[in-house]
């Protein structure tokens, strides 16, 4: 074997890479109305590995008839059926705590402090690095997308 050949595979492996990368667009959806078990497998068959409270936002990564393959906040992957998932878009607050501006602006007012955990609703989208959010009591405001996980 010639030293060209492990760097020509090398070179076309990063040009793969780099061609699936920009061809696939992230699919973030949340878990729907109710809980929904993972599994490890695209089958019901399959060993249940975490039951996902509803609203945990996912990022679909695969679809393979009516299963889902999705990756979670931590970066595991399992696999949901599909109708568990709604295209309501949902974040979680990965940081130990956060605050919503009235906002785009980090000398904005405080309008709510979000712990590690909370569920935050995605209302618009980026915007110069911050995301429009409603919580669950309604309170909307502007949240930094480095805070957050799901968008």
């Amino acid at each position: 074997m010639t030293p060209r050949l492990p760097l020509r595979l090398l070179t076309l492996l990063a040009s793969a890479a780099a061609f699936c990368g920009a061809a696939h667009a992230v699919d973030f959806k949340s878990i729907g109305a109710a809980p929904a078990v993972l599994y490890d497998a695209p089958s019901e068959k399959g060993r249940k590995v975490f039951v996902a409270p509803r609203g945990m936002p996912v990022e679909v990564v695969l679809s393979y008839g009516e299963w889902s393959k999705v990756r979670d906040a931590g970066g595991d992957l399992s696999w949901v059926d599909s109708k568990q998932l709604t295209a309501r878009r949902m974040l979680v607050v990965t940081v130990a705590s956060t605050r919503l501006r009235a906002a785009a602006d980090e000398n904005a007012p405080t309008v709510m402090t979000a712990e590690h955990g909370v569920l935050l609703e995605l209302t618009d989208p980026v915007v110069s690095g911050w995301l429009k959010v409603r919580h669950r009591d309604g309170v909307i405001g502007f949240v930094k997308a480095t805070d957050v996980w799901g968008d």
